[in-house]
């Protein structure tokens, strides 16, 4: 502060302006001729000197020279908006659709696209114009029925035609969204009605096929129903059948035992006999009366 003072402690002003005016022109100087810029993420610096393009700069920081400009290029994705397209399919129906284009700036073509394009990355106008042509050309291979039944493949051909037009431009398509499809009243009328019709018969024919259904398990319960009695019935006739042969065989088993044992019956009979005559006190009875059995006395037949 003294250099600006005097011996009597005054203000020099003179020095004062004079250092002000030097450090101002010292810091215009800087910024006008500052060689260091930044290029932000999601962008390229375009490097020109005296207009002509002398390279391209990638994201951080560049060096410029005091008679070079850095121009920044927006490589993002960017969208545009085609509302209405309008097209005419290969049946001669009108049709419209709104679409969305998402695209963005192929890095490697960033110096091509400021010089004939647009100095800021921005192509929404061209993409317009070539979605345009695009759905007319796409439109115009398919009838009006298989534009909605085939919805997913018209979108395919719009995609890849639109990815070659936008190529020109040094732009690559990332998506598109495209809304229904809008055709005239009167043919979206017709539509509504055979969609109708088509859903009033596939709902009979699948009223037959219950019917059908209906009947066919009702023929199959009483066939099971059949099978079953059937099987019942078959089930006790053997029943009866099996009864029957093992009471036959029975009978025959004893039959064979009875004529195999009669030796073994007469010699049980005569043991009976003498057991009679050792209890047997040798009296008759005093009274006989009619069936009365006498030890030892078997009345002979009456001959005829």
């Amino acid at each position: 502060m003294a250099r600006y003072q005097d011996a009597q402690g005054r203000w020099l002003l003179e020095k004062v302006v004079r250092d002000v005016v030097v450090v101002a022109v010292i810091g215009l100087l800087l910024s006008a001729f500052w060689p260091f810029r930044q290029v932000p993420t999601g962008s390229r610096g375009v490097l020109t000197q005296f207009g002509a393009i002398r390279g391209i700069e990638n994201e951080g920081l560049a060096v410029v020279m005091p008679w070079q400009r850095l121009a920044l290029f927006s490589i993002r994705a960017e969208q545009a908006q085609i509302d209405n397209a309008d097209g005419s399919t290969s049946d001669q129906q009108p049709v419209k659709v709104s679409l969305t284009v998402r695209y963005s700036i192929i890095t490697d073509r960033v110096a091509e696209v400021y010089e004939k394009y647009s100095h800021d990355g921005d192509l929404s106008s061209y993409v317009q114009t070539a979605t345009q042509e695009v759905f007319k050309a796409v439109t115009a291979k398919y009838n009006a029925p298989d534009l909605i039944a085939k919805r997913s493949q018209v979108s395919a051909d719009i995609n890849a035609a639109l990815k070659q037009k936008l190529a020109v431009y040094g732009a690559q398509v990332i998506n598109i969204d495209m809304r229904n499809f809008a055709f005239s009243p009167d043919y979206m009328a017709a539509i509504n009605e055979k969609v109708t019709q088509e859903q009033l018969r596939l709902a009979a024919e699948n009223k037959v096929k219950t019917v059908e259904a209906e009947q066919k398990q009702k023929v199959a319960v009483a066939e099971a129903e059949a099978n079953a009695l059937k099987a019942k019935a078959d089930g006790e006739a053997y029943a009866t059948i099996k009864a029957a042969n093992a009471q036959a065989d029975a009978l025959r088993v004893q039959n064979e035992a009875l004529a195999k044992s009669k030796e073994v019956l007469e010699l049980r009979r005569i043991e009976v006999e003498r057991v009679k005559a050792e209890r047997w006190d040798g009296k008759l009875p005093e009274a006989i009366y009619a069936g009365t059995p006498i030890p030892f006395f078997t009345p002979a037949a009456k001959s005829e």
